[in-house]
């Protein structure tokens, strides 16, 4: 047995200098540099004869501290349930590009130099999609706080979509544009929500860039403005018609998609009238799932666009679209 062993031995000894008889190791070469980066944050799809492009501006933490009308335990519960450890929830910030044929309309500024270096992508977005800040010549707010219109301007004041007139709710307008309602401000956030509006505004209303609209307007053709109080006085929505197609731009009905779905009641600190916020998304969130709403979200998962269902107990579920290729 020891022989057969041993000559077994001496045989894969002789076959392995056989199979490695005149090779010569080879090299490998290093990968390709990495980019590092990110590809550009732009989704584009046809809604009739409308292009439309979603534009990432970036994404920022909301924590659980922020949302009202439920305990930090059923939030952590909430959370953990859509696989988030911890309190905090990132969030990202969508604006609209949309192509009519006769118009380029973008709907929201994103946050410009006003949040940091991780928002205020919109710009490089916009360009990186194939299309520059000077074709744009209608600028639609849903509402007027620094995420929203902190995105018109750069961090000089000058006007960054130069050929743009900008659209708000009269409602909108008469709130944060006021004076007097800056100097009864009682919180920081809403002093800064403030300052931040009037200065983003400033310069297109100086140059006569700025226009208001009201209530089911039609502020170009098959753009319906929809007001949808709570959030902010003139919070607004957009829907979107072409043939039988339609599109409802929610502004930010919505802030935090783990919890809001589940629990429609919960507002947040943003809210400048919390207890009308949850009255309008009970409302909105009933309409979507009835007559089966496509609906675009600022503040929803990236690129925010998708279905909202009925769960038949009082809570909703957030559907979103697929991110195929044409």
């Amino acid at each position: 047995m020891r022989l057969r062993i041993t000559r077994f031995l001496r045989g894969l000894v002789v076959g392995f200098a056989v199979l490695t008889a005149g090779f010569v190791p080879v090299a490998m070469a290093d990968a390709p540099s990495m980019a590092r980066k990110q590809a550009p944050g732009y989704y584009r799809f046809m809604h009739g004869e409308f292009e439309v492009t979603v534009l990432f501006d970036g994404a920022f933490d909301v924590d659980s501290k922020l949302l009202l009308n439920a305990t930090q335990p059923e939030l952590r519960q909430l959370l953990a349930q859509n696989d988030i450890d911890g309190t905090v929830t990132k969030t990202a910030v969508n604006a609209w590009l949309i192509n009519t044929g006769k118009n380029l309309v973008l709907v929201d500024g994103g946050c410009g130099a006003l949040f940091g270096p991780k928002m205020g992508k919109l710009m490089e977005n916009l360009k990186a999609s194939g299309y520059t800040p000077e074709q744009v010549d209608t600028i639609l707010l849903t509402h007027m706080h620094g995420d929203h219109i902190g995105g018109l301007v750069d961090a000089t004041g000058k006007i960054l979509f130069p050929n743009a007139t900008v659209y708000a709710n009269q409602a909108e307008n008469d709130f944060w544009l006021s004076d007097k309602n800056a100097a009864a401000a009682k919180t920081d956030m809403l002093k800064n929500g403030f300052k931040m509006a009037q200065s983003s505004s400033a310069p297109y209303r100086d140059a006569k860039k700025w226009k208001t609209f009201r209530h089911k307007d039609e502020v170009l053709p098959g753009i319906l403005a929809i007001s949808i109080p709570g959030h902010t006085p003139g919070h607004t929505m957009y829907r979107l018609k072409s043939g039988e197609l339609r599109l409802f731009i929610f502004g930010d009905v919505v802030h935090n998609y783990a919890v809001q779905f589940a629990r429609p009641e919960v507002a947040i600190e943003f809210d400048v009238d919390p207890k009308q916020a949850v009255i309008t998304r009970y409302k909105l969130f009933d309409y979507a799932n009835k007559y089966q709403w496509l609906v675009a979200g600022a503040h929803l998962p990236y690129p925010g666009i998708g279905y909202i269902r009925s769960k038949g107990d009082g809570s909703y579920a957030w559907i979103p679209i697929q991110l195929l290729p044409e």
